[in-house]
């Protein structure tokens, strides 16, 4: 399936974004603005965002949960629902959630849910949000370790892309993001992975033009299949394992990974199975290994650890009928969906993505 890239709906970029933000509120002539943020962003960047805006909230209109993909359940929702509802919230209301991948997913749910929907505004602050989760309208929690089992489709009125706000994140966290720009160019774009292959990831010399064309790349698959039933999967490249080993780790104390992490090796491990099942050729195959590893560290997997990532795959939100779907490439640049694997194939990429 092949993407070209589109123009971007809805979604606003540098200092003029803020001038919109401030035009919206005014037209929409909110009763209640609320601003979700985590411990970090409370701290960082919440900050910057009150001073580059002209939105003002009383104290007690800044909700906080602690932060990390742990805290993302319905428990926490319950919370900040609770806090809505104590503050008398209606459907008038706004909710600007302003924070990483966490922070957007979870808080577009509580504003897609909370009394059949409120309005919200995502305001990314991770390069991870900025390409990826603050984009494209799904909204999800946790289901124990399982990864966004609950969630809705749901449209942000807009998102804002400050890239001030990467200069607040940890390194680990910034070479998370790239997981999923790197993906962009994998499934849709050769030119783009060309590209980023050649960046130093704490010093990128286009880094605002990057998150333009993963913006521009992702919106165009889901202007084209919004509800995920067909073009709209192959943004899920390396995330039916990938997933599976974040949400095997999540409860392994200091062992977690991150999401662009654990998107990294499912990626390697996807790319040799387009090896094995589509023909992808071995060099490129090594090549995105390669590329990877140079970035992320190698990790581990005993036979029992595979054992245990193979069983959670049944819960991959792309199975239909008990089947494990994957997205596969053709060639870097073209992806294609709804691939069947076999058990034996999973053992031997993993065996590829261990050896030297």
């Amino acid at each position: 399936m092949e993407v070209t890239q589109s123009s971007i709906k809805n979604v606003f970029f540098d200092y003029s974004a803020y001038e919109l933000l401030n035009k919206h509120i005014k037209n929409r002539q909110y009763s209640k603005i609320f601003i979700l943020v985590d411990n970090n962003t409370h701290r960082d960047c919440l900050p910057l965002f009150l001073q580059k805006s002209n939105v003002e909230i009383p104290y007690n209109q800044i909700l906080k949960v602690k932060h990390g993909e742990i805290n993302k359940t319905i428990n926490t929702c319950v919370e900040i629902w609770e806090q809505l509802s104590d503050k008398g919230t209606d459907r008038k209301s706004l909710l600007i959630n302003l924070g990483g991948g966490v922070i957007t997913d979870m808080g577009g749910f509580v504003a897609s849910t909370f009394k059949r929907g409120i309005d919200f505004i995502n305001i990314p602050t991770t390069l991870l949000s900025m390409v990826d989760a603050s984009i494209g309208g799904k909204t999800g929690v946790d289901l124990g370790l399982l990864k966004n089992q609950i969630g809705t489709f749901s449209d942000a009125e807009m998102v804002i892309i400050d890239s001030n706000f990467l200069n607040t994140l940890p390194k680990r966290e910034i070479k998370s993001g790239w997981a999923e720009m790197y993906k962009h160019g994998l499934i849709a774009d050769k030119n783009y992975w060309n590209q980023l292959k050649k960046e130093n990831v704490f010093l990128p010399t286009h880094i605002d033009e990057h998150i333009k064309t993963s913006v521009s790349l992702k919106s165009k698959v889901v202007e084209t299949d919004r509800f995920e039933g067909g073009l709209r999967k192959i943004l899920n490249f390396g995330h039916t394992l990938g997933h599976a080993i974040e949400s095997y780790r999540l409860n392994k104390g200091n062992q977690h990974l991150l999401h662009g992490e654990a998107i990294g090796i499912g990626m390697i491990l996807e790319a040799y199975l387009s090896h094995n099942i589509l023909n992808l050729s071995l060099e490129d195959v090594n090549q995105i290994k390669e590329v990877f590893l140079s970035i992320y560290k190698k990790e581990s997997f005993t036979h029992d650890c595979i054992n245990e990532i193979k069983k959670l795959l049944i819960h991959d939100k792309k199975n239909s009928f008990g089947t494990v779907q994957f997205v596969l490439l053709e060639t870097i640049g073209k992806a294609k969906i709804d691939i069947e694997v076999s058990e034996t194939l999973i053992d031997e990429a993993f065996q590829f993505y261990q050896k030297n």
